[in-house]
């Protein structure tokens, strides 16, 4: 499709899809054809705000498109995406990608059968940090994360495994980039009937363990992750898009018998990281239009976006077994 530019909108201009279509506007090689919305109030709203029309229908907006987004609640993802797929538009689908397995297999097989591209929205794959460290990662052998959050309304149809954790599972997998041999995870319900805390620890075929901390009752906010590897340690705050390398230094060796004479200073360097400052959510978007337009890789697949609820509901399966161990008799 390189060339002309493709017709793109978003579908859900909810508080995410907002800033989707306030984005996507921008978006080289796009023009703007619309937004859609199961409210007409906030489709309304919204396309007075960005100064992009609102379609009345599902069906007239995707007769209008190339490409759309998909921010609509989880539980009508597959409803949506199916519809789209069958209209031959191509499609980016906000994590995760599906409410469950099977319409996420459905939704994967069609949009291969129709020859349409589909992305997922893991948005943290396009974290500057990260990519300022890609050069870096090496094999990592343990992977730990921590993403906190205060408590918000948004997204408590969910647990905190689909709502939050789910970065991090995808993030881990396509670092690794194995499959995942076992896994053991523990979460509880505070503020809502589902987990709000949750912990998972992935044991991968290669060895390599990664140990996941997610919640959304914290009183701070917190998206940190680290990579042990043999040529040394990688730390980031995905939060600010910074974070270090820290390994032996070129020539460097310990001494010899009395420790006590070690600096770390002398030994390790430090490479500082820094991203190249581009909203993640830009850099998504615009990737996403590039690997529609046939100028670009795909980078996170319906595949991936699969395989990424695939182990979350595993991870959730898992705490639903220790709770049912916990309150056993």
């Amino acid at each position: 499709m390189s060339g002309a530019p493709i017709r793109a909108g978003v579908v859900g201009v909810g508080s995410l899809g907002f800033h989707h279509a306030r984005i996507l506007r921008e978006v080289e090689g796009v023009t703007m054809a619309g937004v859609y919305d199961a409210s007409p109030e906030r489709a309304a709203q919204v396309a007075a705000e960005l100064g992009v029309p609102a379609f009345p229908s599902l069906d007239d907006f995707l007769a209008a498109v190339d490409a759309a987004v998909v921010a609509v609640p989880t539980t009508n993802h597959a409803e949506v995406a199916l519809q789209a797929i069958g209209r031959g538009v191509h499609l980016l689908i906000e994590k995760p990608i599906a409410a469950t397995l099977e319409e996420a297999d459905e939704i994967v097989a069609a949009a291969e059968k129709a020859g349409v591209i589909v992305a997922t929205g893991h948005v943290e794959r396009f974290n500057g940090a990260l990519r300022a460290c890609e050069q870096y990662l090496d094999e990592p052998r343990f992977v730990e994360s921590h993403r906190l959050a205060p408590f918000n309304p948004r997204g408590t149809d969910v647990a905190v495994v689909l709502d939050l954790m789910i970065h991090d599972i995808d993030l881990v997998l396509g670092l690794i980039g194995r499959h995942v041999k076992t896994l053991d995870a523990v979460g509880v319900p505070v503020l809502t009937p589902s987990e709000d805390i949750a912990n998972a620890r992935i044991v991968f075929e290669n060895g390599a363990v990664a140990n996941i901390t997610a919640s959304r009752v914290s009183f701070e906010r917190m998206r940190k992750i680290r990579f042990f590897q043999r040529s040394g340690y990688i730390s980031l705050d995905l939060a600010t898009g910074t974070g270090e390398f820290l390994r032996l230094k070129k020539g460097a060796s310990l001494p010899e018998g009395d420790f006590s004479l070690l600096s770390i200073a002398n030994v390790v360097e430090r490479v500082a990281l820094k991203g190249d400052g581009m909203e993640p959510l830009r850099a998504e978007l615009q990737s996403w239009v590039a690997a529609v337009r046939g100028e670009g890789p795909l980078v996170v697949s319906g595949a991936a976006g699969r395989e990424a609820l695939a182990v979350a509901l595993r991870i959730m399966g898992s705490i639903e077994s220790h709770a049912a161990a916990g309150l056993a008799p």
